[in-house]
């Protein structure tokens, strides 16, 4: 990084520490990207005052006395993004069999906020350790992008997902004393899995009866709580979404979307979460694992891990059949994004990985699929709040709501990448100082953002 770099980033994370004891402040002259797919707005003032926005439209807007006041111009503000689909790193320690590792999971969690990334959903982890992080998130005992989660899943003995960590489901009424234990701990929202397999490299297993998933989202539902639904083909998603679910936690992928469901995505207004980093990751893995020396992966991820990656995961990617079936498939994914959205339906950005990183690379894939980027932005701020339940406070820059925000030093309009170039990160109105995270480019010093 050259000196100059160098000089200006430790200038910015000073004027950003500088003002996080400020109640308020104000960005002015930026260009603001608000996520709602509105056209961009340049020249516009954002007024934040506590953890909410006080204020969002064209300059000048009087901010509250004592403000501080951070000049936008020639920068981007867009909201924090959000990943609806995540399985965070740790809960099943170290190599996936071992005690919790607290600490992993903490700093996959910070990687995500040095990302730009304000919100993740987990919808699948060991509950102890997903629900303690999600509390301590909540109490303020550790700087965290803002977590919500599902705990273990639900579905059939047998069925996707099945482990120790899952809620078996058999018969009904029986199952209403486990559910309602798994309900007790206050999950964000249920995961199903309604698949069979039987499409790719994977033989076929067992399938959750109809009856007792329509059963299980209804007591769900009854209990003030939202659904999704792991699903893979079109007519496992209408299945899903007919029985009462309300998101769907990946695209149809099994193959091409018929124009029926598309008008359907769209009267039902149905969120979907897009996961295509995942898939599309294991031939990239085998093929081009130097992309785990970008800047992102290098600044958020341990160097062990990606070397690990580099090296023993890339030469088992390049023996995985599914690897190769996925690359095939992640193409046919992306339409099947770009028909939904075109179409009137909510895709929103998910990407079944557990790193900030990959938020960025869903970012590629959405556009490469022939979204266009103010779409993507959308798809990764407000769609997701839509996908939550959340969107009356949560993923756009409008007055009234939760301020999550991002400043970028270059516009994600004309490249997606772009939104890799952070210049600050706001969550819940607070001014995140980037430097402080637990994370290698900050043990290394050097900032390559």
């Amino acid at each position: 990084m050259t000196q100059f770099r160098a000089q200006a980033l430790l200038g910015a994370l000073f004027f950003a520490a500088s003002l996080q004891a400020q109640s308020s402040f104000a960005i002015e002259n930026v260009t603001l990207i608000d996520g709602t797919g509105r056209p961009a707005m340049a020249n516009a003032c954002v007024i934040v005052s506590g953890e909410k926005i006080l204020k969002a439209g064209p300059c000048p807007i009087a901010a509250p006395a004592g403000a501080g006041r951070i000049d936008g111009k020639g920068k981007f503000l867009i909201p924090g993004l959000m990943d609806v689909h995540i399985h965070l790193k740790g809960g099943r320690g170290p190599f996936g069999d071992q005690p919790p590792d607290e600490t992993a999971g903490i700093r996959r969690l910070q990687g995500y906020l040095y990302a730009g990334v304000t919100t993740v959903l987990d919808v699948g982890n060991n509950p102890g350790f997903i629900f303690k992080l999600r509390d301590m998130e909540r109490s303020g005992k550790i700087v965290s992008t803002r977590l919500l989660a599902c705990g273990g899943i639900v579905t059939y003995p047998g069925g996707h997902g099945a482990s120790q960590y899952a809620t078996l489901v058999d018969s009904w009424p029986q199952a209403i004393p486990i559910i309602d234990a798994a309900i007790a701990r206050k999950p964000d929202m249920l995961k199903l899995t309604y698949d069979e397999h039987g499409w790719g490299t994977r033989p076929r297993i067992t399938l959750l009866p109809i009856d007792l998933m329509t059963q299980v989202i209804q007591h769900y539902n009854e209990n003030g709580i939202r659904t999704t639904a792991h699903i893979s083909s079109e007519t496992r998603a209408l299945e899903a979404i007919f029985a009462g679910v309300d998101t769907l936690a990946h695209p149809v992928i099994q193959g091409p979307v018929s124009d029926n469901f598309v008008r359907l995505m769209k009267a039902k207004q149905i969120p979907e979460a897009s996961t295509l980093a995942i898939g599309e990751n294991y031939s990239r893995l085998a093929e081009h694992p130097e992309y785990l020396d970008q800047p992102l992966y290098r600044d958020t991820l341990e160097p062990d891990e990606i070397a690990r990656l580099q090296t023993t995961e890339s030469a088992k990617q390049k023996e995985n059949r599914w690897a190769w079936w996925m690359k095939v498939m992640t193409p046919v994914a992306q339409d099947n994004i770009r028909k939904v959205n075109a179409g009137g339906g909510i895709m929103a950005l998910g990407t079944d990985t557990s790193e900030g990183a990959a938020v960025h690379r869903e970012l590629e894939l959405i556009t490469a699929g022939g979204v266009s980027p103010l779409d993507a932005i959308r798809i990764a701020t407000l769609n997701g709040a839509r996908f939550l339940g959340r969107e009356r406070d949560l993923g756009s820059i409008e007055e009234g709501k939760i301020a999550d925000l991002v400043l970028l030093d270059a516009n994600p309009l004309d490249d997606i990448n772009n939104a890799k170039r952070i210049h600050m990160v706001v969550k819940s109105g607070s001014i995140i100082d980037r430097g402080k995270l637990d994370l290698p480019v900050n043990r290394r010093g050097t900032h390559s953002n």
